[in-house]
């Protein structure tokens, strides 16, 4: 071999290396187990809600049920530890858990957030107070903060409200002036807001305190299909749910694509139309897997 392309094949291994090293280093979602059964050995029907917390938490929307589930997560161990009945909610299709371990569920067909307390009790609806005009609600999904503020993603009037942890309107930042259909968002550790375009496979971003979104770099439309969740963590890794590809794609916060994991499919590891994803600092992800009518556990390893 020349001395040159000798010299130009040492070159491009060293890249390869470099850039399998750098690989390396980005988030991946390992494969734990999945979650199929509710404490009686009842299998779900299409859940879409997931919420998760550092205490080893995982409440479950089962959403073609009607009903709430709760488990108890430790390492790779998941134990039912009971239903929460939700006549009130007759079609849960997201969730979060509070501070004080109460569930809020927002129910697909009533368009409304149930608040559930530790106990599983129904305490009532969670209803907006001082909104300004338009005072009509249409949520799409929301999150909740770690100081229990509640954001609203409403798609009735284009906007995101933010309330204090008994309802009350505390401000809202208006949806971009372009856009498609926003599905989902995200509130990370340092109080910025994320909005997910589905319709546009962008992602857009308010820094804490800010008046306006702007984008999160470029289109994701060439990693994805038709995303419908995001997620936040602690390093500041946005996860992107697929829906119609069956993956995740996990972008930087200068909106650059990191990787593409998972694939759709039936066999455990994969996905087949997912839902909502939640994660806790414990370094775990819980992903809603709709079609396959199970969650997935999967563990992030850096």
């Amino acid at each position: 071999m020349p001395r040159a392309l000798s010299a130009l094949v040492i070159l491009f291994g060293l890249l390869w290396a470099c850039g399998g090293a750098a690989a390396a280093e980005v988030a991946r979602l390992r494969y734990v187990t999945a979650i199929y059964l509710d404490d009686k050995g009842g299998g779900m029907r299409q859940p879409e809600g997931v919420a998760c917390n550092d205490k080893g938490t995982l409440i479950v929307a089962d959403t073609g049920r009607g009903r709430l589930l709760r488990y108890t997560i430790e390492d790779r161990d998941v134990k039912p530890a009971g239903e929460i009945q939700a006549p009130q909610l007759p079609a849960p299709i997201r969730l979060q858990l509070n501070s004080r371990d109460e569930v809020l569920a927002l129910d697909g067909k009533e368009r409304r957030i149930g608040r559930f307390d530790a106990k599983g009790a129904f305490k009532g609806y969670l209803s907006p107070e001082g909104v300004p005009a338009p005072t009509s609600i249409v949520p799409r999904s929301f999150r909740v903060d770690r100081s229990d503020n509640v954001y609203l993603l409403d798609v009735f009037s284009a906007r995101v409200l933010v309330l204090d942890p008994d309802g009350k309107y505390q401000r809202h930042l208006p949806f971009p002036a372009e856009h498609g259909f926003f599905s989902d968002l995200a509130v990370d550790g340092r109080g910025a807001v994320f909005l997910l375009d589905s319709v546009k496979a962008l992602v857009h971003v308010a820094q804490r305190d800010a008046k306006d979104f702007s984008p999160v770099g470029k289109s994701l439309r060439g990693h994805l299909s038709f995303p419908t969740s995001i997620a936040v963590d602690g390093r500041g890794i946005i996860y992107v749910v697929d829906q119609n590809g069956g993956g995740v794609v996990l972008v930087g916060r200068d909106g650059s694509v990191l990787a593409r994991q998972l694939a759709m499919g039936w066999n455990e590891g994969l996905l087949y139309y997912p839902s909502q994803m939640c994660l806790n600092d414990k370094g775990q992800a819980f992903i809603a897997d709709r079609g396959n009518s199970r969650v997935q556990v999967f563990s992030i390893a850096r």
